[in-house]
């Protein structure tokens, strides 16, 4: 039986299997989590990067982590979030569930996911918590280890608040 971690901190020095990147479609670095990544795991990645043709929304792709700790990064586009009605909820499940099914194809244990969609994109942070609590409680038996990784404080005890609300911390 796996267990949910919820950190504060840098994805980027996490010793995990795999971190999901909150990417662009391009796949080719850009602001927040995703700049970050791509400069933490080196010139390689943009380079790997551009041989992928991109990720459309909801989707996921996987790359080797290169300079990172983690052994892979596994990417994915969130919905930009308008007002709900358009599919966002719908395209951020497919995000986590996508990054799951990549995960297990790799044979990844242990992965770290960041707040997807909730910066530039807009998404309410205690909805996409929520969403992404519900879906982690799915296949956290499928992993030893599933990390939460919060940018800040307050977004970590949102993160916290959630699992005590789906009742699934360890």
């Amino acid at each position: 039986m796996g267990q949910v971690c919820i950190v504060t901190g840098d994805i980027t020095r996490l010793k995990v299997d795999a971190i999901v990147n909150a990417a662009n479609s391009s796949l080719l670095g850009g602001g927040g989590v995703d700049g970050a990544i791509h400069r933490a795991a080196g010139p390689q990645l943009l380079e790997y990067c551009r041989s992928m043709g991109g990720c459309p929304t909801g989707e996921a792709r996987i790359t080797p982590g290169f300079n990172l700790p983690a052994k892979f990064v596994i990417h994915t586009v969130g919905p930009v979030w308008r007002d709900g009605g358009h599919g966002e909820p719908g395209l951020l499940q497919d995000c986590y569930e996508n990054s799951f099914r990549l995960a297990a194809e790799n044979d990844i244990r242990t992965i770290a996911f960041s707040a997807i969609s909730t910066g530039v994109y807009g998404y309410p942070k205690s909805l996409a918590a929520e969403l992404a609590i519900k879906v982690m409680r799915r296949y956290k038996d499928d992993f030893e280890e599933i990390v939460a990784c919060c940018f800040s404080q307050g977004d970590a005890d949102l993160y916290h608040d959630k699992c005590s609300e789906c009742r699934l911390m360890n």
